[in-house]
């Protein structure tokens, strides 16, 4: 009886003994998650997003009239605050099943395309909340979540392509024929551009992974011991050289290439910006609206948001920042609560996803700071220019568009290279597969679930 009263003491003197939490550690882990780790770097990867977001709104907004001055400034308060929250290069993305249902379908308007949002989302906060999530973020196979991004992955690269060769007409989301070698938006600018990043970036920087820290260290230990060897004067260019390299913003340079490339293409452009933020309404949603928003829209959404925007967000964000805790649970309460908040106003359905993590990780981004940086622009863009930037941003060169999407889709897939068993990579390459050719990540989920299930029935058996 008395030990058991000591335990009581213990744990009651345990509960007491912790540190209040007071609004000055608040502070600290705010300031924390928003400081650059380098300026340039961190500038540099909030452009690596890019890829994938103009090309986007730039669609929905010639093809179904959404209010690009709402939708900046919505986006840019949803990065501000992703970047507060979890201090990582947390990418705001659209949510591409919906958009690719809007662009395609001229039924599909902006009232629908919010239905849309509002339903995936509110399934996605209900997940949060109940902690249903994180079950779901444990129980699925890591080889299955691989393979998602390599779909992903690769499926960006595919687009971006696409949009290298040939010329795009955005607000129909098609191809209108082979994109010329010469000019302002030609292939040899595009290619030049391709040929500089891989330049100055390389591959990227190495993600760092339990299961790859001894080759890690054995690694770094052959690189001292090589440069130990090399002549100093040698040693001090390589170093230069380095440091050069990665001061060296690539993704701003070929964002703002292709910003001055607009403006010569239409110099009218310029005289049609118009100062002060649009006005934000209220978006009627019909019940109709309603109707076709979930069968159309949030029904294809759903798993996208949840594999991709979710799940797959979160385990590579532990792949490349181990140190930061980023909860599945989390992840799927801040997507619910954004489009929840936004899409009443029209602004266009948002999420998180593994491509723009990437494709940030890939050009420098390393704190939450670099998507604050980027909502901050996106936030002045859409208070100060509204809706007018669409003159300036139709005019981008969409073959730089496509050279930034597909350095994102590559550091994507690249992301599935741990898989260190046969069986591991046999599973991915199911969900893959089956993702690309289905056009369907859900498909790809459940072939890939039943794959490693009857997989480790074989091994149960044979034992």
């Amino acid at each position: 009886m008395a030990s058991d009263m000591t335990g009581v003491h213990d744990l009651e003197s345990a509960k007491t003994s912790q540190p209040p939490v007071r609004p000055t550690n608040f502070l600290m882990k705010v300031r924390d998650n928003l400081t650059f780790r380098a300026k340039w770097a961190e500038i540099n990867g909030a452009m690596g997003d890019l890829g994938t977001y103009i090309p986007i709104i730039l669609a929905l907004s010639l093809a179904r009239d959404l209010d690009l001055g709402t939708t900046l400034v919505f986006t840019g308060v949803y990065n501000i605050v992703t970047g507060l929250l979890y201090g990582v290069p947390m990418p705001v993305q659209p949510m591409k099943s919906i958009a690719a249902v809007a662009i395609s379908n001229k039924s599909f308007g902006v009232p629908e395309i919010m239905a849309a949002g509002i339903i995936t989302s509110g399934v996605a906060l209900v997940l949060g909340v109940t902690g249903l999530m994180e079950l779901a973020y444990w129980l699925i196979p890591l080889s299955v979540v691989r393979g998602i991004q390599l779909a992903q992955g690769l499926n960006f690269a595919m687009t971006a392509v696409k949009y290298i060769r040939k010329e795009q007409d955005l607000g129909k989301g098609k191809s209108t024929g082979q994109r010329p070698w010469t000019g302002l938006d030609g292939l040899i600018l595009a290619i030049v551009a391709c040929c500089f990043i891989v330049l100055v970036n390389g591959a990227g920087k190495e993600i760092q992974r339990q299961n790859q820290h001894e080759r890690n260290e054995q690694q770094s230990e052959d690189e001292t011991h090589n440069e130990a060897n090399l002549n100093p004067t040698v040693r001090r260019s390589k170093k230069f050289l380095e440091k050069l390299a990665d001061a060296i913003p690539s993704a701003v340079i070929v964002f703002l290439l292709g910003l001055i490339l607009a403006v010569i293409r239409k110099p009218s452009a310029v005289k049609e910006l118009r100062a002060g933020p649009e006005t934000i309404r209220v978006v009627h949603i019909s019940r109709h609206a309603w109707r076709d928003g979930f069968i159309k829209g949030a029904i294809p959404q759903l798993p996208l948001t949840l594999l991709n925007s979710v799940i797959a967000v979160c385990k590579l964000s532990k792949d490349l920042f181990p140190e930061k805790q980023v909860r599945a649970t989390s992840v799927s309460i801040t997507v619910g609560l954004m489009n929840l908040m936004g899409c009443w106003f029209g602004a266009m359905p948002c999420c998180h996803g593994a491509g723009g993590l990437a494709g940030q990780y890939k050009f420098g981004g390393r704190s939450g700071g670099c998507v604050a940086a980027l909502g901050a622009l996106k936030l002045v863009l859409g208070l100060v220019l509204g809706g007018s930037m669409l003159r300036v941003l139709v005019e981008f060169p969409v073959g730089l568009l496509g050279v930034l999407l597909l350095f994102a889709g590559v550091e994507l897939a690249m992301a599935a290279r741990d898989m260190s068993t046969k069986q591991e990579a046999f599973v991915m390459l199911v969900v893959t597969s089956v993702s690309l050719v289905g056009s369907s990540a859900a498909l790809g989920f459940l072939c890939g679930m039943v794959a490693h299930g009857l997989i480790e029935l074989r091994k149960f058996v044979l034992k």
